[in-house]
């Protein structure tokens, strides 16, 4: 199977409470990508190889001198570049257009009128979302405009040449009623992406990731019996087998019978998991204590008690492993910090 990171999409982040969005429509597609935040220096870009990049709305206005940019130089790197909203706002600004405030702030839905051939918008009148207060009003040298709206007469701009298209609107919230096409022509018409990501491409390329990594190592994992945990210990097992513990911590607040059922489903995926009955430790800390906060600060901190004294009775671990929800991952690399 050919690499299934060759074809990957890089999203530079602006801000935009809609850039998860933008995210999860490519990968719905098919396409591999990756957040960034919008200041990531040229050459990390470089090393990335992204076959396109697209740039996301943000809050900021490009009218005033010290607010986001792309990269400089990254416009001359040959690769194709979508920018959405701001991200339309600061393509044409950077590359000698002109962007304004707008007399109308324009929030919610709105008709675009498609005024040119082009490879990214097919239907002759587009209901699309829109959410700004700047707009171009004059384009770059070499860009077209490909639609218009009552508000925005440049509301999508393109130089088919080297690639390069822009749109006021958001093609990522599903109020765009063609929005997953428009970015799926982009796609594939000017990315020629070829949708190799799948759950299945995911599991092979991160078990084949997590093998050349760990090679011989040993790890350890926590592990509720939840999907998260339960998922990160698959993935693993997959990669290095019996070289993975999970440990399962019992702290005496879980469902009847869950510390003997969680521990029959993990052997019966042939997971290596030590099951460890904490239970009198935690409900002797918990005695007495009423406050919500205090009794999920009073878990957290007996739990890594627990979990570091099993850790400590076994040998050569040189691994820890933690499944965690998305969302987390999310916070830890917003571009507002």
């Amino acid at each position: 199977m050919a690499n299934i990171h060759e074809d990957k999409i890089l999203i530079l982040d602006f801000g935009s409470q809609y850039t998860q969005l933008i995210a999860r429509r490519i990968r719905e597609l098919g396409v591999y990508c990756e957040i960034w935040a919008y200041d990531n220096e040229l050459e990390t870009i470089k090393e990335f190889a992204p076959a396109g990049v697209i740039l996301s709305g943000g809050p900021s206005t490009v009218t005033e001198n010290h607010t986001p940019r792309a990269p400089q130089g990254l416009f001359e790197l040959g690769i194709p570049v979508l920018g959405i909203c701001y991200g339309l706002q600061c393509m044409a600004e950077m590359l000698g257009g002109q962007v304004s405030s707008s007399d109308k702030r324009e929030f919610g839905h709105a008709e675009v009128e498609v005024c040119a051939d082009n490879a990214l918008l097919k239907e002759a009148t587009q209901n699309v979302w829109m959410s700004h207060g700047d707009k171009v009003v004059a384009v770059p040298e070499g860009f077209d405009v490909i639609a218009k709206s009552a508000n925005a007469p440049l509301c999508a701009i393109a130089d088919e040449s080297r690639r390069f298209y822009g749109v006021q609107f958001h093609p990522e919230v599903t109020h765009t009623l063609q929005g997953t096409q428009i970015l799926d022509n982009y796609l594939t018409q000017e990315v020629g992406c070829s949708k190799t990501w799948t759950p299945d491409a995911f599991i092979e390329s991160t078990v084949q990731e997590l093998k050349a990594k760990l090679g011989n190592d040993k790890v350890i994992l926590g592990l509720s019996g939840g999907v998260d945990s339960t998922v990160a210990a698959m993935l693993i097992h997959k990669a290095i087998g019996d070289n993975l513990t999970g440990v399962f911590v019992n702290n005496g607040l879980l469902r009847k019978n869950e510390f003997h059922d969680v521990q029959a489903a993990y052997k019966a995926l042939n997971i290596n998991v030590i099951g460890v009955d904490a239970s009198d430790t935690f409900l002797s800390a918990l005695d007495g204590v009423k406050d919500p906060e205090k009794k999920r600060k009073i878990i957290g901190s007996v739990f890594i008690d627990v979990f570091q004294e099993q850790a400590s009775k076994m040998s050569d671990i040189k691994w820890l492993a933690q499944g965690t929800i998305y969302p987390d991952v999310i916070e830890s690399v917003s571009v507002k910090g």
